[in-house]
């Protein structure tokens, strides 16, 4: 039982798996902070309020209140943290990749054709030209 379960916990998923949850969430930590910390007070600085939570209450009857702004803000903030990632992490670590590759001198593949695809576009062509 016990060699068993070393078995699949000494998989190498299992433990990639688990690093890439203990680096996500410090990696978590980190755009959270980026967005509390810098671009909110940024936001704060131009439009004068951070957030839009005041901006589109309803209040039904007394306790329920239904807060448009709410939402707004927090989609906002997953706006700025989307961009964020993308800026700050995707788009240098695809410069790096292209630039490793180009350094070591690999070529994307070119996409290849099916050949089924093929045969019917030159299929198409020669009804075009028959009916011209």
């Amino acid at each position: 039982m016990l060699k068993g379960f070393r078995d699949f916990i000494m998989k190498g998923n299992v433990v990639d798996l688990a690093v890439a949850v203990v680096i996500g969430a410090a990696f978590g930590a980190v755009v959270t902070a980026l967005v509390d910390k810098i671009l909110m007070p940024l936001i704060a600085g131009l439009v004068g309020s951070p957030t839009f939570d005041g901006f589109l209450v309803w209040t039904i009857r007394e306790g329920v209140r239904v807060e448009f702004g709410a939402f707004l803000t927090v989609l906002v903030n997953f706006l700025l943290v989307a961009a964020a990632i993308y800026f700050a992490v995707v788009v240098p670590m695809k410069k790096l990749s292209d630039m490793s590759k180009a350094r070591l001198g690999i070529e994307e593949p070119e996409a290849k054709e099916d050949p089924q695809l093929a045969i019917l576009a030159e299929i198409r062509d020669e009804l075009k030209s028959r009916t011209n």
